[in-house]
């Protein structure tokens, strides 16, 4: 496993990080959660990534981690990193909602820690904008836990480029770096590349993507048509992303994939590490077999320029299948369009 450095940080990340978005709730099953955590670490794999509401239902994915670290991983706190977010609805009442505030936050926080059993977290995001909370309460927020001793280094999710920069300035006045950047990232949803990169390496943030499958579109199953038991086939929404556009190009990317020794998922992945200002691609996993799957793309992750224009004309023109229209609550003036 590669380690980079994260941002301007003395923080370094496995080059493949896991996500525990789904998969690790209550609803699922426990032990298979807790086999995919152990072989990820046997991997290399260091960095587990959390957040409040992950489930189903809303914590429980925190609750599932906290036991596998206690009947795992005791006395091996310090080869972990371990992040958690805060910024989507957690609990009921007026405090619990789409929030970025300093009471929602430093509760959150609170919360999360209790549920894993923890002192601290590695890392603490705001994970949302909330256009309703002036962005210094945020900000001030993620730098008081920091003061606090509950969080060693603060970072962002789904920030446009203008409200990294202004929330890089806000810590900096706090005394403290902003230093990691989680977007939404991979072939078929480019929109990071034009400014929110830049930003990011500006202000000194690292960049770990998450989604770098495009909800499981980028893999092979879908090369000849969509399988029932699939996301797309079951979800409405992920099937009507894969407009005949997308297959053409998911046809032309598995060409430059089966090239390099390959699938699709594979490329995908290794796609996301090419450029420097990426830390880490966040993954996740069903099984320990699609763990293993995703983790065999550091068999292979040097992409050539000629790979690199080849999968630009594929894709860079291609319309993004996941962009989010408007809002009509003017939501979006203040977010991103992955929120």
């Amino acid at each position: 496993m590669p380690y980079r450095r994260c941002g301007a940080s003395g923080l370094k990340l496995p080059a493949i990080s896991l996500g525990l978005w789904q998969n690790f709730g209550g609803v699922d099953v426990f032990e298979t959660g807790r086999a995919i955590v152990r072989r990820a670490f046997d991997r290399g794999v260091t960095h587990f990534d959390l957040a409040n509401n992950y489930g189903p239902p809303p914590g429980s994915a925190e609750e599932n981690f906290g036991h596998i670290l206690a009947a795992d991983f005791h006395g091996l706190r310090d080869e972990l990193t371990i992040s958690s977010k805060a910024g989507w609805d957690m609990w009921p009442g007026p405090y619990g909602g789409i929030n970025g505030s300093r009471k929602y936050l430093i509760a959150s926080c609170d919360q999360s820690l209790k549920r894993m059993g923890l002192d601290y977290v590695d890392i603490f995001y705001s994970h949302r904008v909330d256009p309703f909370t002036p962005l210094e309460e945020t900000m001030g927020a993620l730098a008081q836990l920091v003061h606090q001793g509950k969080a060693l280094y603060v970072g962002i999710s789904n920030y446009s480029a203008e409200l990294t920069r202004k929330a890089a300035a806000i810590l900096a006045s706090e005394g403290i770096p902003l230093t990691i950047s989680q977007p939404n990232y991979s072939l078929l949803h480019r929109w990071i590349e034009p400014e929110v990169l830049g930003a990011n390496a500006a202000a000194g943030a690292g960049t770990i993507v998450f989604s770098p499958l495009a909800q499981g579109l980028l893999s092979n199953k879908y090369l000849g048509g969509v399988p029932d038991d699939s996301r797309a086939g079951r979800q409405d929404w992920v099937r009507a992303r894969l407009t005949p556009q997308v297959l053409t190009a998911l046809a032309q990317i598995d060409e430059v994939a089966k090239r390099r020794g390959q699938g699709v998922a594979q490329l995908a992945i290794a796609w996301t590490l090419h450029d420097p200002r990426v830390t880490s691609c966040l993954i996740g996993a069903r099984t320990v077999a699609q763990l293993d799957e995703s983790l065999s793309a550091l068999d292979n992750l040097a992409l050539t320029p000629d790979e690199i224009a080849e999968l630009d004309r594929v894709t860079r023109d291609l319309p993004d299948v996941f962009a989010v229209p408007p809002k009509a609550n003017g939501d979006d003036l203040r977010t991103c369009a992955t929120c």
